[in-house]
């Protein structure tokens, strides 16, 4: 283990954001950097996690966005249908928005939309069987590439991390709220 490894006191390499707390705690040793250092690194994962999903999405001829509609439309069982405002508020996007990924997924033929025969004004979403192999191929594949990074973790490190992960996202909306 070198130097760095031990001012860290990981067996991890140090990296980009231990260079950038070194300099807050060099600069500014009166300020606590670990939060930084947390909220650094989940960006920065975020970040490269992101970018490689979206190219991976790509074999399948969608992005995130169009990833995202599909998905909520499989994770919904079947019959795979959502109204426009279910899915606006799930995917937290503004009816125009939302309207300009439907268009793109209903003219590459992955989803139709139908009026609701419950609501002569509304409208129902559905998965065509065309769109519902894609999204499967897709979420298989982006699991998939995620599995690689956490596999180096080993399993009960990676569950330990879930479940921080999850206690600081509690956190974090917990210390928002009313603000």
């Amino acid at each position: 283990m070198d130097t760095a490894d031990r001012a860290n006191g990981t067996d991890a390499p140090a990296d980009a954001v231990d260079a950038i707390t070194g300099q807050w705690n060099r600069e500014r040793p009166d300020l606590d950097t670990l939060p930084m250092a947390v909220f650094g690194r989940i960006y920065r994962l975020s970040r490269i996690m992101g970018d490689r999903m979206e190219k991976e999405y790509q074999r399948y001829g969608i992005g995130r966005g169009e990833f995202d509609v599909l998905a909520t439309l499989r994770r919904s069982g079947a019959p795979y249908t959502l109204s426009p405002r279910q899915l606006s508020a799930t995917l937290m996007l503004t009816t125009g928005g939302m309207t300009g990924r439907l268009d793109k997924l209903e003219k590459a033929g992955l989803l139709e939309r139908t009026p609701d025969p419950g609501d002569r004004r509304g409208l129902r979403v559905t998965l065509t069987d065309k769109g519902l192999g894609v999204i499967d191929q897709a979420v298989g594949s982006g699991l998939a590439l995620q599995r690689e990074p956490v596999d180096g973790l080993g399993p009960q490190d990676a569950e330990q991390l879930a479940v921080l992960l999850r206690r600081l996202m509690a956190a974090t909306d917990a210390s928002g709220r009313g603000a």
